[in-house]
């Protein structure tokens, strides 16, 4: 195989590509996905906070907290239907009042105020309602510090939403360019015969599926980081995010080219995507419910490249803590290489067979009688 022809390939591919609408579609719509999820759940329109209040003492402090700008006040009678809101994310914060809460401030009994926060609520978001609640009773006393503010946060492992989602916009953009773009593109050329006239030249079947795996591999890891720079978590872990990336392209990539040299037109390729997709999508759904039980994700082998993008982003984690994944995504890729090989082989021969019946059928012809 020559490094010099697969170049060549790969740069013709890289030429074209952005004539086809499936290379913008496969790139532009996870941008598309990110900033909508991040435009509703909270990246560009964060809500104000949420703060529901119980009053079981006529405080001044819930006028006051009306009266602020940017936070969101709600009266409610029921300090268990205050808790059950707050748990169920439709308040970011609540706190109750009791009886007498105004006059033992003023007497400098310091009572102890107790602050519901959400576990899906955004860590600034409980800073910012502790301090404004006690900057209010601050001016109830009048002097500073006149109670202990205590932060019980209701579901300690709960994730954003949006951190949730994160899995599955890396895993839409790493998986439709690296899977689609190779797949189509090697069956475009089997549609157009372009294999069949490589036969007659130098170039091989092997260099063409090298440059259109270089090809989704490439794609795949643009659409990737593109991915993470709008989320805004590219700087996070560089160490871990760009391999488990990388990881991910390449793993696409090869199942690409297995479902491209497999696959005898687009129509074909289009079924095998939406079932075969399944096995790669589903283990975004125990990074969405994280209260699942976690081992049927790891079946998946996408599993391996996007556990540590979710833990990197989400728990700060390095190398340290999720090496063995990027390892088993290693693995993978190792496992694949066999099955892409074999599926290469394959449509050499197919190729070289159906040239053969062509140059068959073609001799009689053209042999002087």
């Amino acid at each position: 195989m020559s490094a010099a022809r697969t170049r060549t390939l790969l740069v013709k591919d890289l030429k074209l590509g952005p004539r086809s609408p499936l290379v913008l579609w496969a790139l532009v719509i996870p941008v598309v996905v990110t900033l909508l999820v991040r435009g509703v759940f909270g990246g560009l329109l964060d809500a104000p906070p949420r703060l529901g209040i119980v009053d079981l003492g006529a405080s001044s402090l819930v006028a006051a907290a009306q009266d602020l700008d940017g936070l969101t006040v709600t009266l409610l009678d029921d300090a268990e239907e205050l808790r059950a809101l707050v748990e169920a994310d439709d308040l970011d914060a609540g706190l109750v009042l009791q009886p007498g809460f105004d006059a033992a401030v003023r007497a400098g009994a310091q009572p102890e105020l107790e602050l519901f926060v959400g576990g899906q609520s955004h860590t600034s978001t409980r800073t910012l309602v502790a301090v404004t609640v006690l900057d209010q009773v601050r001016a109830v006393e009048g002097t500073s510090a006149p109670v202990e503010v205590d932060l019980v946060a209701l579901d300690e492992e709960g994730v954003p939403l949006e951190g949730r989602m994160l899995p599955l916009v890396v895993i839409m953009a790493v998986a439709l360019a690296g899977v689609m773009i190779p797949a189509s593109s090697l069956i475009e050329e089997k549609q157009a015969r372009t294999l069949d006239a490589l036969l007659v030249t130098p170039s091989r079947v092997a260099e063409v599926l090298v440059a259109k795996g270089l090809l989704g591999v490439i794609l795949a890891v643009t659409a990737g980081t593109i991915t993470l720079a709008i989320n805004g978590v590219l700087g996070v872990a560089p160490l871990v995010l760009l391999p488990a990336i990388v990881l991910g392209a390449v793993m696409m990539a090869q199942v690409g080219l297995i479902l491209g040299c497999w696959a005898p037109d687009t129509n074909t390729m289009f079924a095998a995507w939406k079932g075969g997709g399944l096995l790669l999508f589903y283990p975004v759904i125990f990074f969405l419910w994280p209260e699942l039980p976690i081992w049927p994700a790891r079946l998946g082998p996408t599993y391996y490249f996007l556990a540590p993008v979710h833990e990197a982003t989400v728990a700060g984690s390095g190398l340290a803590e999720v090496w063995w994944q990027l390892a088993v995504a290693v693995a993978l890729c190792g496992l694949l290489l066999p099955a892409t090989v074999a599926m290469g082989r394959r449509l050499e021969g197919r190729v070289a067979t159906r040239r053969a019946a062509v140059d068959a059928a073609v001799e009689p012809a053209t042999t002087p009688r």
